[in-house]
């Protein structure tokens, strides 16, 4: 294990190996996903809803595979379900009633609706922050503040690691314990109790130790002081000149959309919103491939790999 949120060195380098856009620099990362974060929670256009959230999963799925899938069967879904549900529970504005409720209340198809979409967007904002937990890892996010908010940053990284090095820990722990008859399987319902608080208490003495160290790690490294450098492996080249004028030019351009109108949706007191027309096809089709650049990005790099293999196979 190393200090990269619990995870192993080679399990970190196929992932940063599989997914070409973690590797562009931290400032292409963090650009983009506060974009497509900030896009996703104000717009409620069905559309470009439907674009982010088919995106975002597919880009969740494509980093963290199987698990991925899992999470969001087993949690996103009945999250989904259950937070669509809610709004026509307790909202009964709209014009068109479609029946009344045993309480008298009317159920509108406004309330339906406003509901699914709140839900997608929820949906959708948890996707794309759990892609960009994968890809803002905690040295990126070093690099991107430390210089500007050091305390804030060497907080936020330390936070992001802390749940899954907590959580490797905690398992070599109860297997060495386990090892030693000492397991929380083991005894009688008071025997189990007393390992259990055991496990505990050498997980809290091992926070507790590692945090003294990495205090006196950083200040012995001189983190914070001014006039500090640091050393960096990210280094902003013609790919990255490349994708921050691309994400730049879809951002604003999408952002002038909005201004005029080209994603405007209601759904209150009657749902409208316009779907048709050259200009809205166009904007639908820059949010499309500001959303998807990622994946545009990765398959490009899989076709230039495959090509390359055919080319040293002949």
């Amino acid at each position: 294990m190393d200090d990269w949120g619990g995870v192993s060195n080679d399990e970190r380098h196929d992932k940063m190996n599989r997914d070409t856009f973690a590797g562009f620099h931290p400032t292409i990362n963090f650009l983009y996903f506060a974009a497509l974060i900030g896009f996703a929670m104000f717009f409620t256009h069905p559309v470009c809803q439907g674009l982010s959230l088919l995106c975002a999963i597919s880009y969740s799925v494509f980093i963290n595979g199987k698990k991925s899938i899992r999470f969001n069967l087993m949690y996103m879904l009945p999250m989904l379900l259950v937070t669509a549900l809610l709004n026509p529970m307790f909202s009964h504005q709209g014009a068109t009633i479609l029946l009344y409720l045993p309480s008298g209340n009317p159920l509108t198809l406004e309330s339906i609706l406003y509901g699914v979409s709140a839900a997608v967007m929820l949906i959708t904002v948890i996707s794309w922050f759990s892609c960009f937990n994968s890809v803002i890892t905690s040295d990126k996010l070093v690099y991107l503040f430390g210089r500007i908010l050091p305390a804030l940053s060497l907080v936020l990284a330390m936070s992001l690691r802390f749940v899954p090095r907590f959580r490797a820990q905690m398992k070599i722990i109860s297997n060495a314990q386990k090892g030693l008859g000492r397991g929380i399987s083991h005894g009688n319902i008071m025997q189990k109790a007393k390992h259990g608080i055991k496990i505990l208490s050498i997980m809290v003495t091992w926070a507790l130790e590692n945090s003294i160290e990495t205090a006196d790690s950083m200040k012995g490294r001189g983190y914070g002081l001014p006039g500090r450098t640091a050393f960096s492996i990210f280094r902003f080249d013609s790919r990255d000149r490349y994708a921050f004028a691309f994400i730049l030019a879809c951002s604003a351009a999408i952002v002038i959309g909005s201004a005029i109108g080209l994603y405007d949706f209601r759904y209150y007191p009657t749902v409208k919103g316009v779907w048709t027309g050259a200009a809205n096809i166009f904007a639908f089709m820059l949010y499309f491939a500001l959303a998807a650049f990622p994946m545009m990005v990765n398959l490009r790099f899989a076709k230039n790999s495959s090509l390359r293999l055919s080319s040293d196979v002949v």
